[in-house]
């Protein structure tokens, strides 16, 4: 496993600024459905320095997070201990493609500004299926991820590959257009959950000229439909 070193994920100024970030409220909401449904155990891929996954584990999630940035699980330790929910989250070190985690041991599964990371369609699809293996019957899993439409129309993938595109950072990144991301979740047995449905957030008003650093990004639920 290769972690996250002198990366921008490492940096003090961006660990401090995941820190200070307020959680996803539509995440939350959607999180308090499922607990309110019997849901238990949850897991936040890509957890940072855990704006999301504390307040999950004040709701009552038993959580884990998991990280590839040691600075990021040092932040998201600290704030874990100072909210004294040691009992009901943890976060580890790991890669969105191999979850420290039983298979079909979740009923919530949270991929928030993760997948869209990954380096190659093949590592992207690893980490849907990864998903799908800790996923439980009918577990939910609420996707944050870069839309297609934060590029030019005109930008091409990389040679070989569909959703990769180099020209928002200069590194590789996933981006999807709303049918390749129903059709990723699809071969993995997620459908999408109506309860959030697909929606588009940031999208540039018509004729408007794109900034260059502010992404479109697709928030969506989806429910596994395997096992």
């Amino acid at each position: 496993m290769n972690t996250l070193e002198a990366s921008p994920w490492t940096s003090r100024g961006t660990v401090a600024g995941f820190a200070d970030s307020p959680p996803n409220r539509t995440l939350l909401a959607f999180a308090e459905a499922e607990r309110a449904r019997g849901a238990a155990s949850a897991i936040d891929i890509g957890c940072g320095a855990a704006r999301n996954l504390v307040p999950l584990a004040h709701q009552g999630w038993h959580i884990v997070g998991v990280d590839l940035s040691r600075p990021m699980i040092e932040a998201a330790e600290e704030r874990i201990t100072c909210e004294a929910l040691s009992h009901r989250a943890s976060v580890t070190l790991a890669p969105m493609d191999a979850l420290p985690v039983a298979s079909g041991s979740m009923d919530l599964i949270v991929a928030h500004g993760i997948w869209n990371l990954a380096r190659s369609g093949a590592e992207f699809r690893g980490a849907v299926r990864e998903a799908a293996r800790v996923a439980r019957k009918d577990a939910a899993l609420f996707v944050f991820t870069f839309s297609r439409r934060t590029l030019a129309p005109a930008a091409r993938p990389v040679n070989g590959e569909s959703i990769v595109f180099t020209g928002f950072s200069g590194r590789p990144q996933c981006f999807l257009t709303e049918e390749q991301l129903v059709a990723e979740m699809a071969a993995a047995n997620f459908v999408p959950d109506p309860c959030v449905p697909i929606t588009e957030l940031n999208v540039p008003r018509e004729g408007a000229i794109r900034s260059g650093t502010v992404p479109v990004i697709f928030e969506a639920a989806f429910r596994f439909a395997g096992n």
